[in-house]
């Protein structure tokens, strides 16, 4: 399974705020065995949003998109959602009485707060008051990390792959003196290899348990290892 992942905020880009749901999102679609294919950060403005989601959902086999949802100003998550399906927002019957069954009265939720694009299935959100939603393939979440983190177990299941396993390796010498050996592992055995410099080299295989095993054993005996 193939997927791409969409973060929408103007405080990403500026630098104010860290994607840490990126980096959570990824982990947990690998740990499920789904390729992430994409990470990329739109601003808060609905052309933008719609533009990629459009041209994302042509081409993957799910979206995850994650940004600000709900009434306020800068809030345009839904609506650009909205626009790459051509159609617009409409108070969800469904979001109105998950709302109100969670004790909230309609007169005390700003106005916009249960609209979600029309034709969108109810994502309850756990940890807040805007709910998210899945349109076709397209799943849409909270940006507030620990409201999107809270929402993921609601639709974690529809993301599926090939079990891998991963092997991480440590090695003392630099990433250019590896790289024979790292062409090598990759080609006597059906792994990805990746390489990450840092005060030593970590050597990050996958694939198969078997071939994970085999290929982690074979680089061991031809690598130093830290003291």
């Amino acid at each position: 399974m193939d997927v791409a992942l969409i973060t929408v905020g103007d405080e990403i880009l500026a630098g104010d705020t860290v994607n840490t749901n990126a980096a959570w999102l990824g982990k947990r679609l690998a740990e499920r065995g789904v390729d992430l294919e994409r990470i990329t950060v739109v601003p808060d403005r609905v052309g933008d949003i719609a533009r990629v989601v459009n041209e994302y959902r042509a081409a993957y086999d799910a979206v995850i998109v994650t940004g600000g949802l709900g009434p306020t100003h800068d809030d345009v998550t839904m609506e650009g959602v909205a626009a790459a399906f051509g159609t617009d927002l409409v108070d969800h019957e469904g979001a109105r009485e998950w709302l109100a069954g969670d004790g909230y009265a309609a007169h005390e939720l700003a106005e916009g707060t249960s609209h979600l694009p029309r034709g969108a299935d109810l994502l309850p959100n756990p940890d807040g008051v805007a709910p998210g939603c899945v349109i076709d393939s397209v799943y849409v979440m909270p940006g507030v990390p620990g409201e999107m983190k809270a929402m993921w177990p609601h639709v974690a299941e529809a993301f599926t792959g090939e079990a891998r396993t991963r092997t991480d390796i440590e090695a003392a010498e630099p990433e250019s003196a590896l790289i024979d050996r790292l062409l090598e592992v990759q080609e006597r055995f059906d792994v990805t290899v990746g390489s990450y410099p840092n005060d030593t080299v970590r050597i990050k295989l996958q694939g198969e348990a078997d071939e994970v095993d085999a290929a982690a054993a074979w680089l061991r005996e031809r690598v130093e290892a830290p003291d």
